[in-house]
């Protein structure tokens, strides 16, 4: 229960939705975000003003503070003072390296606004483009602080007409970038600018930062700073008292950073499709803690005391200790036993929580990120998806046979805890993988089994995760049941590319065509599709559609979900060498059934589609796609030759290489398999001085000469027989 006035305080604003504001700190890696959320932190009292930027208190893993980046987003709960009234800011610092986008995704669910970092020496980078997209994608505003400004004042010396070029011009990409990536709508409204006060400079580790509205108010000029820096050398302390960066920062957010019951207006028609008249409908729209508790898990945090901590936002509602819910995806009703908010690595307990805060919740037995929690079974959140998918897989075991029970536990934490990690337990062969999105992800999830866990472990080498598809129309193919009674005709097609993409985007549900087949078809006539052939559509499934053009069979009713069963199995485990499939419409166009139930059961039906999808697959040009990064690589300009040999080295397509001062700027796509140790290479081909972003992320189809090899290996490490 609240101990001390700040949580009273936080206690009182909770349920005053007007003065709450949800937000995420996102940007590029080391554009100084969490040096960032430690100022806000000291301006709020949490922590000493002498230690904002050192203590990095919202980095409380070792390894955070030990590589300096942060890896996990961490939440915490503060009041802010301003013009005569409190406000309760609930902050979520998000982390800024690409394999840790996965947390960035699912913290923009729970806020409605979001902070984007530029460095003002680096500018916008691959990741600023990126958190921005998983932000508007997720119908959050943006506003912007240039941080490092201290840089170009001391390090690069520029005049006062340079830096204010300098500033326009990432603030004019910020806006290109939000009017490219936002729906239409919100293109043109969230644009930021200097004079309305939704755009800040300054230097998060020294503490000051200014608006527009701010220097107007206090009468201090940018010109002052500069003098201020070129005059003294610890001018920057002088700074921080007049223009203290959380002041400025968190006036920015009360005023252009919308209150929970604004933005569930216009946020809630995007992330939940059940009926938005419905009592409930109206709960979540207008924010009514008096109405039916929702809530999205974004995060699940295991505590050696608490156990399993589901953190995420609350839309609507008001829940307490000892109250019974409902987890919609697993199916349970559970009761409560804690409610809480965080204060970075502190969790409060409190009396109660209501709607339009971000909160903890325990009791949650089995809980996953992406859970929608209610008290009687409701239509969950729209699932959340991530923008890159994991591509790198590793086998893992325990050092010693007797630990093999405790690892298969921490593996299941580790798959709670770390949502865009994919675990796969084989409970048969005893294998063990973890999939992520490139080296550091899972060596960084390796070092905590071993640290945090206490289990010694050892991993197997970096594997990388293949997509099977194919390359034209297959014929129909005629394939019976095992007992010889039920007869099915199939095809295969290579997905529309505008289909697919829609399904990439989320704009088309991944799921069995019922409650919201009216919205997919409209879509899919949208994209080019005849209208009968959109209702022709049964299901969407990981990027695979399957189509059912029967006409007028009666007792097809009866076994279409065994059917779209079996080919949900093929999907995850293609005939190349059992890797999923991806972008492919598998087209059922006849079947002559058996009258008597007994004779058309799933075990009759499971092996008939497996043999039908499979021919009609090696019929239709069976290929194998490998995922492929585009990276933007930096180095001094001497290191061209260098850096493009490496790139032709591995298998690389140089897409634009452009030359800025004595700096060299390459685009390049790059296939995965290739990278394994690409930091290390690229290090050691600019003498330390070369740094890689990710951009992008897709699969392409690989070369058919190196095809054959790479499936004869995966099928050996799978143990499959060598003839498919």
């Amino acid at each position: 229960m609240p101990t001390d006035k700040t949580e009273e305080k936080i206690a009182k604003l909770m349920s005053q939705p007007e003065k709450i504001r949800n937000i995420a700190i996102a940007a590029h890696i080391d554009h100084g975000k969490t040096t960032f959320s430690d100022n806000l932190l000291a301006g709020a009292g949490m922590m000493s003003e002498e230690l904002a930027g050192k203590q990095l208190a919202l980095d409380f893993h070792e390894d955070e503070q030990t590589r300096g980046i942060t890896i996990d987003a961490a939440n915490v709960s503060m009041i802010h003072h301003v013009e005569d009234d409190d406000y309760l800011i609930n902050l979520i610092d998000t982390p800024g390296h690409v394999d840790f986008g996965g947390d960035v995704t699912r913290a923009m669910r729970a806020v409605d606004g979001c902070i984007v970092l530029v460095c003002a020496s680096e500018g916008i980078m691959p990741q600023t483009e990126t958190v921005l997209r998983q932000a508007l994608r997720e119908r959050v505003q943006p506003i912007l602080f240039i941080n490092k400004v201290d840089r170009l004042i001391r390090e690069i010396k520029l005049t006062p007409e340079k830096m204010q070029e300098r500033f326009i011009k990432i603030i004019d990409k910020v806006n290109i970038l939000i009017e490219k990536i936002a729906e239409e709508e919100y293109g043109k409204k969230w644009q930021v600018s200097v004079q309305d006060g939704s755009v800040g400079f300054g230097s998060a580790f020294h503490n000051w930062a200014l608006s527009f509205s701010f220097m107007k108010k206090t009468g201090i000029s940018f010109k002052e700073v500069i003098e201020a820096y070129n005059s003294q050398e610890d001018a920057h302390k002088e700074l921080a008292k007049k223009a203290p960066l959380h002041k400025v920062i968190l006036d920015m957010v009360v005023h252009h950073h919308p209150s929970p019951k604004t933005a569930q207006a216009y946020r809630i028609p995007k992330i939940w499709h059940g009926d938005l008249d419905s009592e409930l409908g109206q709960d979540l729209l207008n924010c009514n803690e008096k109405g039916e508790p929702a809530f999205i898990c974004t995060k699940v945090v295991i505590d050696k005391n608490a156990g399993e901590i589901a953190a995420g936002r609350l839309f609507s509602g008001t829940l307490e200790q000892g109250d019974p819910v409902y987890m919609n995806q697993a199916k349970k009703k559970l009761n409560l036993q804690q409610v809480s908010i965080y204060k970075g690595a502190k969790r409060i307990q409190m009396a109660k929580v209501v709607g339009g805060n971000i909160v903890g919740l325990v009791g949650l037995k089995g809980v996953y990120a992406g859970e929608t929690v209610s008290r009687e079974p409701i239509e969950p959140f729209e699932s959340i998806k991530h923008i890159f998918e994991p591509v790198v897989t590793k086998s893992i075991e325990a050092t010693k046979p007797a630990d093999l029970p405790k690892l298969v536990e921490i593996l299941r934490q580790v798959g709670k805890e770390y949502a865009d990690i994919k675990i796969e337990i084989n409970e048969e062969t005893g294998e063990n993988l973890m999939s992520g999105m490139g080296e550091l992800h899972l060596e960084v999830i390796e070092n905590r089994i071993r640290s945090e866990k206490g289990l010694p472990i050892k991993t197997g080498s970096p594997i990388v995760v293949y997509r099977e598809t194919v390359t034209k129309d297959s014929p129909k193919i005629e394939v019976r049941t095992p007992n010889g009674h039920n007869i099915l005709f199939f095809s295969i097609e290579p997905l529309e590319d505008g289909v697919f993409e829609a399904i990439q985007a989320g704009e088309l549900p991944e799921e069995r065509m019922k409650k919201r087949a009216e919205l997919a078809w409209a879509k899919l006539s949208e994209l080019g599709m005849s209208n009968e052939e959109a209702r022709q559509i049964r299901e969407i499934y990981k990027g695979n559609v399957f189509e059912d053009r029967t006409r007028g069979i009666v007792l097809l009713g009866e076994i279409i979900d065994s059917i779209m069963d079996g080919w949900r199995l093929i999907v995850d485990g293609g005939p190349l060498c059992k890797e999923p499939l991806m972008k492919t419409k598998v087209i059922l166009h006849d079947v002559k059934i058996h009258v008597d139930h007994m004779h058309r059961g799933p075990a009759q039906v499971y092996p008939a589609v497996r043999k039908g999808v499979h021919e009609s697959m090696n019929r239709a040009g069976a290929a194998l796609l490998e995922p492929v990064q585009t990276h933007r690589v930096e180095a001094p300009v001497e290191f061209m030759g260098a850096v493009t040999q490496l790139i032709g080295g591995k298998r690389g397509e140089l897409l634009d290489v452009q030359q800025e001062s004595e700096t060299i700027v390459i685009e390049a796509k790059l296939p995965v398999a290739e990278m394994i140790g690409w930091s290390n290479d690229l290090r050691s081909a600019t003498e330390g001085r070369g740094i890689s972003s990710l951009m992008d992320q897709h699969f392409q189809k690989m070369p058919g000469e190196l095809q054959p090899n790479v499936i004869k290996k995966i099928r050996e490490r799978k143990g499959l027989s060598e003839n498919q």
